[in-house]
């Protein structure tokens, strides 16, 4: 495992994985602002490892660990790659089915932006408890992901988040926010003081249009 300030040798699972927490919840949702919390730490742990130009390749829930107080660690960097530069595009085809992005399945050259699909359809299964696109095989499932038609998540949470959801699991990886964009948003950027120590804000957002905001 590639060992940045990502997971630490006396990081106490105390909750297990979060798709163990899913299926646990048995069909109950979780509240909005538990998922935001989740999301805003899988966020900046994912610009940590974007900001070093390694692609993740494999965001999924069974490799979201939860420890004490809902602090979230991000780990599994098994297939994870180094980008030469940030333009380079990688172009095997690894990962997990549910959380590939068309890109990906289509064979075409692939960058960040396919990270950011995957943490969209992360998202969409915190809210939904379920992954936007689902099939009994792997053909139907590649049909489903190509057409990006997914159902609406539950009508309890806030439009911003659906919108959140939606802006992640565009189809054309240019209309999809970078991580920066994504923690722009007001609903993320919120909660970003709540998980990163000043020190950590300084050193993080050094060279973002994010440091003069995130207070």
């Amino acid at each position: 495992m590639l060992r940045v300030s990502l997971i630490s040798e006396n990081f106490n699972f105390l909750d297990g994985d979060l798709a163990s927490k899913i299926e646990a919840q048995n069909g109950k949702p979780f509240p909005e602002d538990l998922i935001l919390d989740w999301f805003t730490q899988i966020c900046l742990a994912l610009k940590h490892v974007h900001d070093r130009k390694v692609l993740h390749r494999d965001l999924k829930s069974k490799n979201i660990f939860l420890g004490k107080g809902n602090v979230i660690k991000l780990g599994d960097f098994g297939i994870a790659k180094a980008l030469s530069d940030t333009f380079e595009n990688a172009k095997t085809v690894t990962g997990t089915p549910y959380y590939f992005s068309p890109e990906l399945i289509q064979g075409q050259p692939y960058s960040f932006k396919s990270d950011i699909w995957s943490l969209g359809v992360l998202l969409y299964e915190m809210c939904s408890l379920k992954p936007p696109f689902e099939a009994s095989n792997i053909g139907a499932l590649v049909l489903k992901i190509q057409r990006g038609n997914y159902s609406p998540i539950p009508k309890q949470y806030s439009t911003e988040l659906q919108n959140l959801v939606d802006s992640l699991l565009q189809l054309d990886p240019f209309r999809r926010p970078n991580i920066n964009g994504i923690l722009e948003n007001p609903i993320i950027q919120e909660r970003i003081y709540k998980f990163l120590p000043e020190d950590l804000r300084s050193s993080e957002f050094s060279h973002t249009i994010l440091h003069n905001k995130v207070r």
